[in-house]
Formats: structure tokens, sequence, C-alpha cells
């Protein structure tokens, strides 16, 4: 890059400074093509106060601690939900403010958020948006935002991310691997015990643990809107196969799926999961690692604050992405 790995963009127009940690290490942000010059150039286009950090020759952490020493009010994650993730970890504890520039394939958090999922429209309202206090979620000292999963979806996920940018005959390779598994997983045992009640055992092919429930309601996928309830949402599914699967996202589009007989949901403001085996796979937020059992799951009631557009930009995000005219970024990879 010409102007170099750390870029200023500083015009003195916005009242917030911003603090931009680009993952140039991330597949998506590769297969975009999206560079610090580029964000550069946008961010000037609307006046904002930033700094860009897009140093290739920097790991993520020490870009991170660039952040943190800076004089920002507010840290920008330019990345995956594993980017946000990791960003949100390190600020918690700080006094600035979480804001996202979705550049990854889910974009989770952005989604529940109302965030533009296309670039220039996130940046043209990033100087609206208000402080939003929401809840932090833990697994055995790691910080989730949106949900940790176990059970047969983080092998299925690994597989994914395996194949990533890899060619057509991969990806059908993949596929006749995910069924395959499918129809062979077998039903882990586990102890269920909430912090507020009593210990259960179950027969699961996945569990997962969200920061918050789901919200039923048509297209509303994996959508949560009320983001500190300060309760986490246990989903256990005790069967899994290829008709299951079809019958969960459909019903998860159409906005019923509460009621699906093979699915359990409880809430706890704390959750112990044990196994009989040593260590357990999760996906965390999108990341796969291997834990040591037992699980320990807790909520931090709204602990982290985070950007979020106001409710009247929300609405014409949502009109313009029904309409097809804002394209998410995670869909282009």
């Amino acid at each position: 890059m010409g102007a170099g790995p750390i870029l200023s963009g500083r015009t003195g127009m916005a009242q917030r400074r911003f603090y931009l940690v680009l993952n140039v290490n991330s597949g998506t942000v590769q297969a975009l093509g999206v560079t610090g010059d580029d964000l550069t150039a946008k961010f000037a286009a609307q006046g904002l106060d930033v700094t860009i950090d897009a140093d290739p020759d920097s790991s993520l952490d020490e870009r991170i601690a660039r952040a943190l020493a800076s004089d920002a009010e507010t840290i920008i994650a330019a990345g995956g939900d594993g980017t946000v993730t990791a960003l949100a970890t390190a600020i918690i504890d700080s006094d600035k403010s979480l804001a996202i520039l979705p550049l990854g394939t889910a974009n989770l958090l952005a989604r529940d958020l109302g965030v533009p999922l296309d670039l220039d429209s996130c940046i043209a309202v990033l100087a609206e948006m208000e402080p939003l206090a929401i809840d932090v979620s833990e697994v055995n000292g790691t910080i989730f935002l949106h949900k940790a999963v176990i059970g047969v979806i983080p092998e299925l996920a690994a597989g994914r991310e395996y194949i990533r940018g890899q060619g057509f005959g991969a990806k059908i390779g993949y596929m006749r691997y995910f069924f395959r598994r499918i129809a062979r997983a077998r039903r882990l045992a586990l102890e269920i015990a909430p912090g507020d009640g009593p210990a259960r055992i179950e027969r699961v092919q996945a569990i997962a643990v969200a920061s918050n429930a789901y919200d039923e309601g048509l297209g509303r996928f994996f959508h949560r809107d009320k983001l500190d309830s300060g309760l986490l949402t246990i989903y256990v599914l005790r069967h899994l196969n290829v008709g299951d699967m079809v019958k969960l996202a459909t019903g998860m589009l159409a906005g019923h799926w509460r009621d699906y007989d093979a699915l359990d949901i409880s809430s706890a403001r704390s959750v112990t999961i044990r196994a009989r085996k040593p260590r357990l796979q999760l996906m965390i937020d999108g990341e796969v690692q291997s834990m040591e059992v037992p699980l320990h799951f807790k909520i931090y009631p709204r602990a982290l604050t985070v950007l979020a557009p106001l409710q009247a930009i929300k609405e014409e995000i949502a009109e313009e992405q029904a309409e097809g005219t804002a394209r998410p970024m995670g869909q282009m990879a």
C-alpha cells in the first residue's frame, strides 16, 4: 500500500475519533480486495476522524494493542465475527466503545445491531450511530458475543473452513462429507447444570448457548432484537438428521421454530456443562476450538458499549436490504 500500513484520514470534522483495525489476513477481506488505502479514501469522503491500521506485518494482537493505546474513543473492527470478538474482548475493561465494519461471512452481531452490511452505507451512517450497552458472555474465560455451539456443528464448521478458497471439486466433496457426517453423527451424553436450577442429563446432537435469545419472525434467521436481557439461552437439539435440518431451517425462515419437538429451550444467568470426555470441541462466534470439560458459561450484563444506528436508520436499512439495494458483504465471499 503506497500510503503505508497505518494511515490517517483525519479532517477534524467529526466529534468522535476512530481507530480502525483491518484484519488483512481474513480470507473474506482478501477476497473482497479491501485495502487500507480504500478505507482511507472512503472515510475521508465522509469527513471522519480515523486512523486506519492495516499493517500486514503485525499480528492482530499487536494492532489491537495500538488501538487501545490510541486517543480514539471508538475502535472499529473491520473484519468478520472473529475479529469483532477479539476486539470486544480487549476493550471490555476500557473506556472505549466498539464499532463494526462488517467484512465477514456471517456478520452476526452487525446484523443484530442493524448495521448496514454494505461497506459504503456503513461508513456513511457511522457518525450518526449511538452508543448501546450490550451483554457479553464467557465460557471458561473465553469471551463470546453471539453463541457457543457443542456437538456435530463445530466439526462441520471446521470442514467448511478447510475448503475455503478451494475449487468446485472440494466444495462437492465437502457436501458429501456433510451429509455423511450428519447421517452417522452419534449423540453426546451431557450434564447440563443451570446456576439457578437442578442438573439434568441429556443425550444430544448439539447444544448452543447464546448470549440472549433468538427471535421468531419471518426471515429472522439467528437474529436477536434484545442484547441486554442478562440471560444466556440454552438450545438443546436432541436429534439431527438431514430431514431435521430442513425442517428447522424452514421453520426459522418462516418464523416458527421454538415448538420444534427435538428442540428444548431454557434460560439461565450461568450454566455448567459436563461430559465423559476430558475435552469438547466448540464453535465460538464462528471460530472452532477445543476446551477442557467442564464448561462454565456465564453472562456479564451490559458490559460492552457498541455503536448502533438510530431506529429510523435501522428501518431505512431494513427496507433497502429487503429490496436488494444493499447487498451483504459476506455474501460476496
